[in-house]
């Protein structure tokens, strides 16, 4: 990592499901612009994507299919750091030490675990206890900032609140990071429905466009999406949510404001509207699959290598000083 005085950045996203338009507005782009201002430290967190039953070689192939989403993207892996979770042993084992620190209380205000199953007997206590191990994951490496999507902002939030409990109980070890969220692009909702985010877990393939997506049925998904009464092109979340999101979707592949928009299509309808959006979605999904499908999977493995050999000391580091603290290192 660059040794300059680069505040660091950690995030990471689950090798569970496709990655969708919403993943690469509301995170990868961001990720991308950071990586020449920050040290970039984007991990794959596959023991978070087993927190519910995965099929093991499905599993495996999307480990390297999100590293070649990152890569694609335009994460270069000689500007920022890229490895998976289980490579580096540290996590689960700070994530355990976290857990003596947590409260059920801490945890039992997640509301991501009270959405996704709080009152299903069979859930795994891995869901439940999950924001605990992703704040081992930031802890690790002096992370000074997490770009997140809004709905991680209380995950990024517990892990502040067992840091500085740790810190208060033990002595100082761990740096207290701040959150990073996109103000636009942040959330990108739901082409079916714009009062839901767009969601790989969605029960309907027409709520989100797949970065795998074909690109003409992505385009036809934009044409087909749902709008708002009238047919002024304006952005105003609250009254017309669904043509606000297809704008921001908009602005954001085009490099436009949503002033810029508005003024482009005075006069206009939807119509035309969904037409341009779905042609310049078609576009961008055909350039960024050309790069997707340039990867081979022994590059893939090789970068996730380097990565976790890179990073691995300071993973360690920081795990010896947390157990010099408890008082278990000999």
């Amino acid at each position: 990592m660059d040794k300059q005085n680069k505040k660091i950045i950690f995030s990471g996203v689950q090798p569970s499901g496709v990655l969708h338009l919403g993943n690469y507005l509301g995170a990868l782009a961001q990720w991308v612009e950071m990586q020449n201002q920050y040290n970039c430290i984007f991990c794959v967190v596959d023991y978070h994507a087993i927190t519910v039953k995965q099929e093991p070689k499905e599993l495996n192939r999307r480990v390297l299919d999100v590293v070649k989403t990152y890569l694609a993207s335009g994460i270069n892996p000689e500007k920022a750091v890229i490895f998976q979770q289980s490579d580096i042993t540290a996590h689960t084992e700070l994530a355990w030490i976290l857990n003596c620190v947590a409260r059920m209380s801490d945890l039992n205000k997640m509301t991501q675990f009270k959405e996704k199953g709080a009152k299903k007997e069979s859930v795994s206590v891995g869901l439940y206890d999950y924001p605990v191990l992703m704040a081992a994951d930031i802890l690790l490496y002096n992370t000074d900032a997490v770009p997140v999507g809004e709905d991680q902002i209380q995950h990024v939030e517990l892990t502040r609140t067992l840091a500085q409990r740790f810190n208060h109980e033990y002595g100082k070890v761990f740096k207290i990071p701040e959150v990073a969220v996109r103000k636009q692009g942040a959330r990108i909702m739901g082409l079916d429905d714009p009062t839901k985010k767009m969601s790989k877990s969605a029960s309907s393939p027409a709520n989100y466009i797949a970065l795998t997506d074909a690109p003409e049925a992505a385009a036809k998904k934009i044409i087909r999406a749902v709008t708002d009464s009238g047919k002024e092109i304006k952005y105003d979340v609250k009254k017309k949510p669904a043509i606000s999101n297809l704008m921001v979707i908009y602005s954001l592949l085009a490099d436009m404001s949503l002033k810029e928009l508005e003024e482009n299509y005075r006069g206009k309808g939807y119509g035309d509207f969904k037409k341009d959006l779905a042609e310049t979605v078609r576009k961008f999904l055909i350039e960024f699959q050309i790069k997707y499908n340039s990867f081979k999977d022994d590059e893939v493995k090789q970068i996730l290598k380097d990565g976790a050999e890179k990073i691995r000391p300071i993973a360690e580091e920081t795990l010896g000083e947390v157990k010099e603290k408890l008082g278990i290192k000999i």
